[in-house]
C-alpha cells in the first residue's frame, strides 16, 4: 500500500471553512507538494481563485451534482495525475458544500485503475460551531457529511461559549460516535490532524486504538444512527459474505458507512471490510496475534437501519 498516492477528501457545509483549511495545508512549511481537485457547484468555478498557489496543481470538476458524473470526472482527473506521478506527494479533493462525499469515496473502490494507484487516506469534515445546530435542522447534507467523516474539524469555536461548544459536540457525537473531533478557530489545526491519518485503513486504526469498534451506547437522531456490534468467537464466511452483500445491495442508499474486522473460522488472518452505500470492499490483512481474543467487531452508520434485524442476521452467521 505504501506506493499508493494518499488522497484526502475535504468536505463540509457551505461556509464551514474548507477553503481556509485547504489554504493552511498548502501554505504550511511541510515541504510537500499536493495536487488539489476542487469540486465546484454550478457552471462558474470560483474556488480555484480562492485557493492559494492555484497556478500549481489545481483541477476543477465543474459540476456539483451528487451522482456518477462526479465520479467520472474524478476518475478522469486522477488517471491524468497518475501519468505525472512523482511530481506530487498527495492529492486533496475539496467537495462542494452541498455534496454527499460518498461518490468521491466510492471512486477509490469501484475503479480498478484508481484503486490500484491511489488510496483514500481519510474523509475530513469541517463543521461550523456557530451555525451547526441550525444547519442540522435545515440541511440533510450536513448530517451525511458528519456521519461519513473519519476526522471532524469543529471550526469557529471562538464564536460560541464553552457550554454551547460542548452542546454542539454532543450533537456531532449523536450522528457519528467514532470520528476524531478537533476544535479549532480559523481552521488552524496541525497538519498531522488532517493528513497522513490512515483513517480509512480500519486495520491501522485498530492497531492504534483497539477500542475504536467497542460496543457503545447507541447514538442516533431522527435520521442518522450509528451503532457497533461485537461477537465473540468465529463467523462462518459462507454465511456472512452472502448476507453482507445482499444487505448492502438492498439497504445501500441508507448505509453511509459500514466497516468491521471479522474472525473467520479456520482463517489465521483477520478479514477487514468497509462499505460505502452499495459499494463493499474487503480483504484478509494481518494475522491474529497470539495475545488477541478472536472476535468480530462491526460498525454501521446510516439512515433507518434496523439494528435488531442486523444483530439477528449477524448472530446467525456465528459458528
Amino acid at each position: 500500500m505504501s506506493d499508493k498516492i494518499p488522497v484526502t477528501v475535504l468536505t463540509g457545509y457551505l461556509g464551514a471553512g474548507k477553503t481556509t483549511l485547504l489554504n493552511r495545508i498548502l501554505t504550511e512549511p511541510h515541504g510537500k507538494k499536493f495536487a488539489v481537485i476542487v469540486n465546484e457547484f454550478g457552471e462558474v468555478g470560483i474556488d480555484n481563485d480562492l485557493v492559494v498557489g492555484a497556478d500549481e496543481e489545481v483541477f476543477e470538476m465543474n459540476n456539483g451534482c451528487i451522482c456518477c458524473t462526479v465520479r467520472g470526472d474524478l476518475i478522469r482527473i486522477i488517471e491524468g495525475l497518475m501519468k505525472r506521478k512523482g511530481k506530487f506527494d498527495a492529492i486533496i479533493v475539496e467537495t462542494t458544500g452541498l455534496a454527499d462525499p460518498a461518490p468521491v469515496a466510492q471512486t477509490f473502490f469501484v475503479d480498478e485503475d484508481v484503486a490500484a494507484r491511489a488510496k483514500l487516506d481519510a474523509v475530513i469534515t469541517v463543521v461550523d460551531a456557530k451555525w451547526l445546530s441550525d444547519q442540522l435542522k435545515d440541511a440533510p447534507e450536513v448530517k451525511n457529511q458528519i456521519a461519513f467523516a473519519d476526522v471532524i474539524i469543529l471550526n469557529k469555536s471562538d464564536l460560541v461559549t464553552p457550554d454551547e461548544l460542548n452542546e454542539v459536540e454532543k450533537k456531532i457525537r449523536a450522528i457519528n460516535a467514532y470520528a476524531t473531533i478537533t476544535r479549532t478557530t480559523r481552521a488552524a489545526v496541525p497538519l498531522d490532524a488532517v493528513l497522513g491519518k490512515n483513517a480509512f485503513d480500519l486495520d491501522r486504526i485498530l492497531d492504534i486504538a483497539p477500542e475504536f469498534l467497542e460496543d457503545v451506547h447507541v447514538h442516533h437522531d431522527e435520521t442518522v444512527q450509528s451503532f457497533s456490534l461485537t461477537l465473540p468467537g468465529d463467523i462462518d464466511p459462507e454465511k456472512f459474505m452472502p448476507w453482507i452483500s445482499d444487505f448492502t445491495q438492498k439497504e445501500g442508499p441508507n448505509i453511509l458507512r459500514c466497516k468491521g474486522i471479522l474472525s473467520f473460522k479456520d482463517e489465521p488472518k483477520r478479514f477487514v471490510f468497509q462499505g460505502v452505500h452499495m459499494i463493499l470492499d474487503g480483504d484478509l490483512q494481518r494475522e491474529w496475534r497470539p495475545d488477541e481474543v478472536r472476535q468480530s467487531k462491526m460498525v454501521f452508520i446510516g439512515h433507518k437501519l434496523n439494528r435488531a434485524a442486523i444483530e439477528k442476521a449477524v448472530e446467525a452467521c456465528r459458528i
